[in-house]
């Protein structure tokens, strides 16, 4: 049971350390980075098969949260509790579903002593956990990592390549923001967690 203890121990050691307020393209994997930039493609593609598969009312309704130039200045979320929900747009390869809107679970925003945000969706069966970087006068860039289930405990960013999430975090309106993930690993060709108060 020591050996156990101390090789799990050994691992969490070795496992990078990440401070969001340093630049995010020194912690950003190679592919993430590329996911990033290829955004605008996701917003287009994601958008134009979610029009053709019939949910061009759902994404009218949708308003801000899937208008890809809605950012708006201060995207620095407050910290504390918010309602979270997802929505996918797309799918890989064209096959599945080209619009999925999920109900709403909670999000935790925290700002911790050395002045990192970190944001983590903290109930349902897809729960994301990263760390947001500043990045530019309207939005910020997160880079964390996906649990999956109701006994896994928070995923860590770089610890497994399938896990790994990656997109821009935005805010559309007064308490209201959005976390874009282009080109997930898996669903969708886009993914949105939209945060409210």
């Amino acid at each position: 049971m020591r050996a156990v203890a101390a090789l799990a121990l050994s691992f969490i050691a070795a496992t990078p350390v990440l401070a969001a307020s340093g630049d995010w393209r020194r912690d950003a994997t190679r592919e993430d980075m590329q996911r990033i930039e290829r955004l605008n493609s996701a917003w287009e593609g994601a958008l134009s098969e979610a029009r053709r598969g019939g949910h061009a009312r759902d994404l009218r309704a949708l308003g801000a949260l899937v208008e890809p130039r809605a950012a708006l200045p201060r995207p620095q979320p407050a910290p504390g509790t918010y309602q979270c929900r997802t929505i996918k747009l797309g799918s890989p390869g064209g096959r599945g579903l080209p619009y999925v809107a999920y109900g709403w679970f909670r999000c935790r925003v925290e700002l911790t002593p050395g002045g990192d945000l970190l944001l983590e969706k903290t109930t349902g069966s897809q729960r994301q956990a990263g760390n947001l970087y500043p990045d530019s006068d309207r939005r910020l860039v997160f880079l964390g990592a996906v649990a999956w289930g109701d006994r896994e405990g928070r995923a860590t960013y770089r610890r497994d390549p399938e896990r790994d999430q990656a997109g821009v975090f935005e805010r559309i309106g007064p308490n209201r923001y959005r976390l874009v993930m282009p080109w997930p690993k898996q669903e969708s060709k886009l993914d949105i967690l939209e945060l409210k108060r």
